[in-house]
């Protein structure tokens, strides 16, 4: 074969190989050395590509295809710092456990660290970050070299998938001439493609009966659903909060809070109310089951982080073990929907219901007053709460880390209507968060919704670029402080010596030019009580498009402490 056969068919049967493993989506970040790769799954008729030519940017929207998707989505650039600059979604989807194929070309073995251009040290270059990394073999048309490179694709899925499921790196050294035979995909179909089989995790029937009835003993349970990538296992909770009478804490990445109406055991006020200590003595539980990573919530984390003497028992796939309170004492490597039927089927018990009403009479009482916050003040949150009440049923939201997640987390209540909630919640950086919603917009059809801070719309304004390549409809949503705004809840907030130089940041960025650039749509609503109708008339608007809304850092601190006292006094006054 001539080297540009070998090439061909070396490269073909990897991508063959991912694609008998279900994979359909590949990203792709211009470059020399990755031009078989990037030729080839262009050229496949079974690979939906995605050009993306800033690698941080296309390294995010790859995972945000990910993350709606379930399924690992193949992302290539060329070498040197180009892979470099991957590391922060790699990094992210780590923690997150997003499954990405990361695929860096690299100069041949003769040509590292000898002063080539382009050319850095990428083994491991990702670290610990990555599950699993390959550095793989020069093409060869040998069966033996075929035979590692389809083998390699199989064990990357594998990896990526087997739970927790994260990225993984493979390294591909090319020599020159670098292009392929275009329309040759066919030749790596006479390659017998290599299966994978994998299996639910359960347990077993001594620890069911044994778990079955430390919940059945429990007076006062709890149940709470952190942030989870496992959507089916949503009846299977609330079945089991109903069997149990325990009163069922959703965080607003568990995909349940679109269930509120369904289910009396839900719990979505806990945010608000369990600032006080006087409810926090009141509530407290004598069991908890805890599903998934850590929920976003500070004052449930505290609520939960003297608990030292309550049964704590993890739901969690793998041995991560994300308990940062050291407060677990049993870990359950396990399906969430398999253990939770597990023990429902065996329950057998009276509900508890006069401690699910306490919980139920303290919800309503704050999620009440929460919605009178929404109604008749004018900060961040009453905002964030207007917006959700003027997006459509069953759309997505994308919110960006610091203060939007948090005020989504309080101020999603059942007075909002159901919606699909995601955020780059592994390492919580608000970089890439633009790139991510627009991967998430490229791999649904339902309309998707960003709502982010200035600071990080800033640090993602790159990442627009795409959509003139691959049009989506995304509405991004800036609330725009003029700063980082999360600072001024902190300690630091009390030290104005150089607060606003370290941690304010004012950028002082009018978007309406971020809009122009880009030719999006644009809209700025001066006043809270266009936010509704402003809103709302997105649904009208194809493409990406920028609402921003200009707020009050100072007085958004003051008016969210005034809800929370409002809230305590609300509560003790009805019990």
């Amino acid at each position: 074969m001539s080297h540009q056969e070998t090439l061909t068919l070396y490269v073909s049967t990897f991508i063959q190989q991912l694609i008998h493993g279900g994979v359909t989506k590949a990203v792709i970040s211009p470059g020399s050395r990755s031009t078989p790769l990037a030729y080839l799954l262009q050229d496949h008729p079974q690979i939906d590509c995605h050009v993306n030519v800033d690698e941080r940017s296309a390294a995010f929207y790859a995972l945000g295809m990910a993350k709606v998707s379930g399924r690992p989505v193949v992302l290539v650039c060329t070498s040197g710092t180009a892979a470099a600059n991957y590391y922060p979604a790699v990094v992210e989807a780590h923690y997150a456990r997003i499954p990405l194929l990361v695929l860096t070309a690299d100069r041949p073995h003769e040509l590292r660290e000898v002063g080539a251009p382009q050319a850095i040290n990428q083994i491991h270059l990702f670290g610990q970050h990555v599950k699993w990394f390959s550095d793989m073999a020069i093409p060869e048309d040998r069966d033996s070299v075929i035979q590692h490179v389809s083998r390699s694709a199989v064990k990357a899925l594998a990896k990526a998938m087997d739970a927790p499921m994260g990225p993984v790196h493979l390294n591909f050294p090319f020599r020159e001439p670098l292009s392929p035979v275009l329309g040759q995909w066919k030749t790596a179909q006479t390659q017998t493609p290599v299966s994978i089989m994998t299996g639910e995790k359960t347990i077993s029937e001594k620890d069911a009966v044994r778990l079955s009835k430390q919940v059945n003993e429990a007076e006062k349970g709890m149940i709470i659903a952190g942030p989870t990538n496992d959507p089916h296992a949503t009846q299977a909770l609330l079945n089991l909060a109903d069997k149990t009478g325990f009163p069922l804490l959703a965080d607003p990445l568990s995909h349940l809070r679109s269930e509120l109406y369904e289910s009396n055991a839900l719990i979505e006020g806990y945010d608000a109310f369990l600032k006080s200590d006087e409810i926090k003595k009141l509530l407290k539980p004598d069991f908890i089951i805890r599903f998934g990573a850590m929920p976003v919530s500070k004052p449930l984390l505290q609520f939960l982080s003297p608990l030292n003497d309550v049964p704590h028992l993890l739901v969690d796939q793998g041995t991560d073990w994300r308990d940062p309170l050291s407060s677990v004492t049993e870990y359950i490597d396990c399906d969430e929907k398999n253990i939770s039927e597990a023990i429902s089927s065996r329950a057998d018990r009276d509900p508890a219901i006069a401690w699910l009403d306490l919980w139920k009479k303290i919800n309503q009482t704050s999620i009440e007053e929460i919605e009178r916050h929404t109604q008749n003040e004018k900060d961040e949150g009453a905002v964030i709460g207007r917006i959700l009440r003027s997006l459509p049923a069953n759309c997505h939201v994308m919110a960006g880390n610091s203060m939007p997640i948090r005020d989504l987390d309080t101020f999603w209540t059942r007075h909002a209507g159901p919606f699909t909630l995601w955020a780059n919640r592994g390492a919580n950086g608000i970089d890439g968060v633009v790139s991510a919603a627009l991967g998430i917009a490229a791999e649904t059809m339902e309309p998707v919704y960003l709502i982010i801070g200035d600071l990080s719309l800033f640090h993602d304004l790159n990442g627009l670029l795409v959509a003139k390549q691959h049009p989506v409809n995304l509405h991004i949503i800036v609330l725009n402080n003029n700063g980082g705004g999360i600072f001024s809840f902190l300690p630091q907030a009390a030290e104005p010596v150089h607060f606003e130089t370290l941690f304010g940041t004012p950028p002082s960025l009018d978007f309406s030019h971020a809009a122009k650039l880009y030719s999006l749509f644009y809209q700025k609503l001066e006043s809270i009580e266009d936010v509704e109708a402003g809103i709302e008339g997105l649904q009208n608007e194809k493409g990406v498009t920028i609402t921003e809304i200009l707020t009050d850092r100072n007085e958004n601190v003051q008016v969210h402490r005034a809800l929370w006292e409002k809230v305590k006094a609300a509560v003790s006054g009805v019990l």
